[in-house]
């Protein structure tokens, strides 16, 4: 009977452990509730401010607020520099996110509700420990800028492929060792930073890429670099900290940075310097000889043809490339006027009084040039070195979209 009271007691026991038990997980839960919705000083009043940007960079975060994915009117977001590994669902909510910096966090994968994000144009992932997109990344039609510097990507992302506005693609301080054959289809990137990558010859499809404008190879292994004037967009060429002593060929606008770069823009400067002197010198030459300068082939004044009473006389065509055909034609579309002057024996005068000249040189209903759309702008090397806030690229940046 002893036994038997002991054995009621032990199973007693055994549940009142177990209540007691599951009382502690509650508890657990709900702290852990509260810790999540327990915001620092002043990310409350960021929160219900109603701004359309919102920074909550550097607060040591390890979640995103739940109170975050509730603000559909956001149109930025910066949650820089905290302690994330994975991003909630629920951010889809925000469908009118243009930009997302996410940069210096801890995530290895990237939630796919980040890819749902429709309006989103600029993507800041950078520092994080990421070695692939999902394939949904694709759905990110708008997107034009895309920083993944600074992240495991040991082969290139192929899902990059089929976004047709992405122009600006900072893949730096990466495992790349190769580049794929194809890579030329991305026809619409004009900014692309592979620095601090792992190639050791330069990768040729490059020379396939003939919008590129900015190209960033910085702090790789190659030691040769092929002729780059194929390239005419190209305005910046970066390859510093790789073993070459000189700059590659390159066109005579684009700016270099590298090792033996200064000493090659000073002599290309001081060689263009000399020929507009000459071209200064020879017009010069030219006035005092009494000779009128020829521009096209075609003499600038008519003054100096000889004059014949009663003949047509033709303006000369001097070395030129347009042919005669080619002039006719021209003449008889009315872009070329006057290739045949008539005069009477008396020289040629121009009726100062009688010539009007059109100072509004293009005008659209007397309100000069009229433009529908937001203003062109052109995103140089800027555009990626600072946030949308501060940006010049952009973006090489949100408004080159209709270019």
């Amino acid at each position: 009977m002893g036994n038997s009271a002991r054995k009621g007691g032990g199973e007693e026991e055994e549940e009142k452990d177990g209540e007691e038990a599951e009382i502690t997980d509650v508890k657990k839960k709900v702290e852990d509730e509260e810790v999540e919705e327990e915001l620092p000083l002043g990310v409350l009043e960021l929160l219900e401010s109603g701004d359309p940007v919102l920074d909550l960079s550097y607060r040591k975060f390890h979640q995103l607020p739940s109170r975050v994915c509730e603000l559909v009117h956001l149109e930025k977001l910066y949650f820089c520099g905290n302690r994330l590994r994975t991003i909630p669902d629920s951010i889809s909510q925000l469908q009118g996110l243009r930009t997302l910096a996410l940069d210096f966090n801890k995530m290895e994968d990237l939630s796919v509700a980040i890819c749902q994000l429709s309006s989103l144009t600029h993507l800041y992932l950078g520092s994080n420990r990421l070695m692939s997109l999902p394939p949904e990344f694709r759905d990110l039609q708008s997107l034009r800028c895309l920083w993944v510097e600074s992240n495991y990507f040991q082969r290139f992302p192929r899902e990059l492929y089929n976004l047709p506005h992405l122009r600006s693609l900072q893949i730096g301080d990466n495992h790349l060792k190769t580049l794929p054959a194809d890579l030329w289809r991305m026809e619409s990137l004009k900014g692309l930073w592979l620095y601090g990558n792992r190639f050791d010859t330069f990768p040729k499809v490059l020379l396939r890429m003939k919008h590129l404008e900015i190209l960033d190879l910085d702090r790789n292994k190659i030691s040769e670099f092929p002729s780059l004037k194929r390239l005419r967009a190209l305005q910046l060429f970066s390859y510093d900290h790789n073993p070459v002593k000189a700059p590659p060929k390159v066109g005579e606008e684009v700016l270099v940075v590298g090792e033996g770069a200064e000493e090659f823009l000073q002599e290309r400067e001081a060689r263009q310097e000399r020929r507009r002197k000459a071209a200064e010198k020879e017009a010069e030459e030219l006035a005092l000889a009494g000779e009128e300068p020829v521009i096209h082939g075609i003499l600038k004044n008519s003054s100096s043809i000889p004059h014949q009473a009663g003949n047509e006389t033709a303006v000369t065509v001097e070395d030129t490339d347009i042919g005669e055909e080619d002039l006719q034609s021209k003449d008889e579309e009315g872009d070329v006027e006057g290739l045949v002057m008539e005069f009477d024996g008396a020289e040629l005068e121009y009726d100062e009084e009688g010539v009007e000249y059109e100072w509004e040189e293009m005008v659209c209903e007397g309100e000069g040039l009229e433009f529908e759309g937001e203003e062109l702008v052109y995103e140089r090397a800027q555009m990626d070195y600072e946030y949308e806030d501060g940006e010049q690229l952009e973006d090489m940046e949100g408004q080159d979209e209709e270019a």
